[in-house]
């Protein structure tokens, strides 16, 4: 890729600029910040249920501090290609990389989980296994493509349909976010039917087929390579690296912090696990263990720990891109930033090794992924069934159903694929308590006028 060429400040949809002294790339941030889809992230699970009587990290929270980390990760990139590259840069490229790749990459960060359903991960399983579940009904309604789209929903390929679709009666394009960062989110950057074909090794996808050409103009204005073109495959961009790493590095240390203040994971466990990688990153570990004398609270302590992984994994993190940028720029780099370091990190492996063994596997864990895959499963179930069915042929309860929709994800006028993702829109967008709340309420558990 062209380090000149691997940045525009072309948007989606129709718009102007303004009289306010903001980049492009600044106004991606401000835009992100005041999105509702944004704001509706206060509301879903990131590992542990919400709400609680302990603080703990939901989608919003977490957005915001993958975006602070992902703000110093493009700052020390962008300073480094600035110096390196300098002579094949023209001088608006070196003014990117040193004043707005931050931006970008905190722009990116910020909406990386924007398109995550409800409840995690289950929330994306349960509307894959919908689909998987139903083939028999389902499949002969849709091409092979949309169907692999439907059959292997992904968070990934939402987030660029939330940020780039136009829903009934609202304006065109979207969030309108600039290419550049649109494109530093997508982090499988190909179609879903991609993963069916086993030498390209996609483990997921980038884009639905709905938003394909939309994707394919993405991909243009900033140079990415084409790997495939039947299925359509592209190379990351470069700035792809640094989002992902700036996720992996909180979701890994973050978890653990709020585990810790549950009850879940025991102090002494925690400050073990973080000081062995601050040490194994720092020789000199005698102002680390004054701070730590002088500070008696135990959440206080994890507190200067966790801040201290953090800023070692960045440090790392940025050595490591620097190391790869050859094959980054190539698009022959295969493996993520901190997967590289953690294969040689032993204290990272078992931060990861204690995280799987005593977290993710914890019973509040557990149940909530149980809870919101039956909830999200249910939801599909009443509102997929009505809309696939001609308009005429639709009876009181199928009418009423839909009517439950807000007019802006109703496609009457296109495809059952694009009814269906309609039906998508609605339910992936719905907050935790939401969902909650209408699955009771269709259900019958719950009965009563709320306005």
């Amino acid at each position: 890729m062209d380090l000149n060429t691997v940045f525009t400040n072309t948007r989606t949809g129709s718009h102007s600029r303004t009289m306010v002294s903001r980049t492009d790339f600044q106004r991606d941030f401000d835009r992100l910040i005041f999105s509702s889809s944004f704001r509706r992230l206060q509301n879903k699970t990131q590992v542990f249920p919400l709400p609680g009587s302990v603080f703990v990290h939901n989608r919003l929270t977490h957005s915001l501090e993958v975006s602070s980390v992902g703000r110093s990760l493009g700052t020390l990139a962008g300073e480094f290609i600035a110096e390196k590259f300098r002579s094949d840069l023209h001088a608006e490229s070196v003014d990117f990389y040193l004043h707005n790749l931050s931006n970008v990459v905190a722009s990116a960060c910020l909406c990386h989980d924007i398109g995550n359903p409800a409840f995690g991960h289950s929330g994306e399983d349960a509307i894959a296994s919908y689909f998987g579940k139903n083939e028999s009904d389902l499949k002969e309604k849709f091409s092979e493509k949309e169907w692999a789209d439907l059959i292997n929903f992904e968070g990934n390929a939402n987030a660029i349909r939330v940020l780039t679709h136009q829903q009934n009666g609202k304006d065109f394009g979207g969030t309108q976010l600039t290419f550049t960062t649109l494109a530093s989110i997508a982090k499988y950057p190909c179609e879903a039917v991609a993963k069916k074909k086993g030498h390209l090794n996609r483990k997921k996808f980038g884009f639905f087929q709905n938003e394909k050409a939309v994707f394919q103009d993405i991909a243009k204005a900033v140079g990415l390579i084409e790997e495939s073109s039947e299925p359509l495959v592209y190379k990351r961009n470069p700035f792809v690296w640094l989002v992902e790493a700036a996720d992996d590095i909180c979701y890994n240390i973050i978890d653990m912090e709020d585990a810790h203040r549950l009850g879940i994971v025991s102090t002494s466990d925690c400050e073990s696990l973080f000081y062995q990688l601050v040490r194994s990153e720092n020789t000199d570990m005698k102002r680390v263990d004054e701070k730590l004398h002088q500070i008696k609270d135990k959440n206080e302590r994890i507190s200067y720990l966790r801040a201290k992984v953090i800023n070692s994994l960045i440090n790392k993190a940025t050595d490591l891109y620097q190391f790869h940028f050859t094959e980054i720029m190539d698009g022959s780099l295969n493996k993520a930033i901190l997967d590289i370091y953690r294969d040689d990190s032993p204290a990272l492996q078992e931060i990861e090794r204690f995280s799987i063994d005593k977290i993710y596997g914890h019973k509040a864990v557990v149940e909530i992924e149980n809870a919101g895959y039956n909830v999200m499963y249910e939801l599909l179930d009443h509102f997929i069934q009505p809309v696939l069915k001609p308009k005429e042929q639709r009876k009181g309860y199928d009418k009423k159903a839909l009517q439950l929709m807000p007019s802006q994800f109703h496609y009457e006028d296109g495809t059952d694929y694009q009814k269906v993702l309609g039906i998508l829109d609605f339910v992936s967008g719905m907050t935790d308590n939401f969902a909650t709340d209408l699955y009771r309420k269709i259900k019958g558990i719950e009965i009563g006028m709320t306005m």
